[in-house]
């Protein structure tokens, strides 16, 4: 797995299975967005833009299906807000 991370912009995170060539893209709010049949040169393009977020608006977004992310981007084994307040009930 190819990962990249970045430091300024809405995408925080990519990762790029090049086996099953699916890409997740790890979002500045937390959420994940998962693209299949991405080419690897695509992953590269993405990496190497000056601006990724506009890069996948204009090269990403529309092309490819959208798939199933491998993880929810929110970090494992956290404390969840139920765990904090109660169910509410």
């Amino acid at each position: 797995m190819l990962t990249r991370q970045f430091t300024s912009g809405r995408i925080r995170k990519a990762e790029y299975d090049p086996a099953t060539r699916q890409l997740d893209l790890h979002w500045d709010q937390g959420n994940v967005l998962a693209y299949k049949q991405v080419p690897e040169e695509v992953f590269r393009r993405l990496c190497a833009a000056p601006n990724p977020t506009t890069y996948w608006e204009d090269r990403i977004a529309e092309e490819y299906p959208k798939g199933t992310p491998r993880s929810s981007g929110k970090p494992a084994g956290g404390p969840t807000l139920k765990d904090l307040f109660g169910d509410g009930g």
